[in-house]
């Protein structure tokens, strides 16, 4: 069974390899062309984006007939597909995804909508992957990505609303725009639709990443193993910063910095720094 998911999750290029996952990439369309969001580095995007404004790029999905031909491809070597994207809340890639596989022929394909992104995401196909290596049944894997699902908190806020304003991509955070751009958002991953959720607001940066630690702390219980990603855009001190609370609040069995994708950048700008959790105990003992 071979494992396709999208640049949504944040997978360092190592795990890509390490894994044996097919990424399929998004894409960012600037004034001068379209680039792959695996083409482009972090800080060689967010530096383009600064000199757009107050105009942002846009981004696209894989289209269907990039997933038919990935398929295709697998397929041609006798693989399974499990196919596991980003939030169908958030993005139409997983309906392109299924559109794609409509013209493979006896393609034994499984879409999966994990309804979530960046490091939540990323916690299933990693998952997927160990699961797929270690022999597991593919009812066994899509159980152990149901309670993944259901357990996993993505968590962030932004230094300002604006990227997501001029984005459209505010949905019901919108009740916290408008005139206080300034404020700082404290948005989550809602786990039943997989579109994003205002938690809360502050004042400042400090208070909005304390936020984040609160309500964390709300889900999970203080002895709970926990696997922590931080994942930050250009704000690598605030990232340590949440890492540190994190360690101070949680009993943490495991935890890294990343980057977001690029093409996620788009609709947050550099100011962005959060947190996507997982008790270790789903995580651990697949392979």
């Amino acid at each position: 069974m071979k494992i396709v998911t999208d640049s949504a999750a944040d997978l360092p290029v190592n795990e890509v390899e390490e894994l044996g996952v097919v990424v399929a990439p998004l894409s960012i369309t600037f004034p001068d062309g379209e680039v792959k969001s695996d083409e482009i580095t972090p800080d060689e995007f967010y530096d383009r984006l600064r000199l757009m404004r107050p105009k942002v790029p846009s981004t696209s999905q894989p289209s269907a007939g990039y997933f038919s031909d990935l398929y295709q491809k697998l397929a041609a070597s006798g693989e399974e597909i499990l196919s596991i994207h980003i939030s169908s809340g958030l993005s139409g890639t997983l309906e392109s995804a299924r559109l794609g596989a409509e013209h493979v022929k006896d393609l034994l394909f499984t879409p999966v909508d994990s309804l979530t992104l960046s490091g939540g995401l990323r916690f299933q196909v990693m998952a997927a992957a160990l699961a797929v290596r270690a022999g597991w049944t593919k009812q066994s894997i899509l159980d152990l990505l149901e309670q993944i699902r259901a357990n996993t908190e993505v968590i962030y806020t932004l230094d300002t609303l604006e990227y997501l304003a001029r984005g459209g991509r505010i949905g019901r955070v919108q009740a916290i725009a408008g005139s206080i751009l300034h404020l700082k958002p404290v948005i989550s991953v809602d786990k039943r639709d997989g579109k994003y959720n205002s938690v809360g607001k502050e004042r400042t940066l400090n208070k909005a990443m304390a936020s984040i630690i609160s309500y964390l702390a709300d889900v999970y219980e203080n002895e709970v193993p926990l696997w922590v990603t931080v994942l930050h855009g250009q704000f690598q001190e605030q990232a340590e910063q949440v890492a540190k609370l994190m360690r101070e609040r949680f009993t943490v069995a495991r935890l890294e910095i990343l980057r977001i994708s690029p093409v996620l950048g788009v609709h947050t700008g550099p100011g962005i720094v959060g947190v996507a959790a997982v008790p270790m105990g789903y995580m651990e003992n697949i392979g």
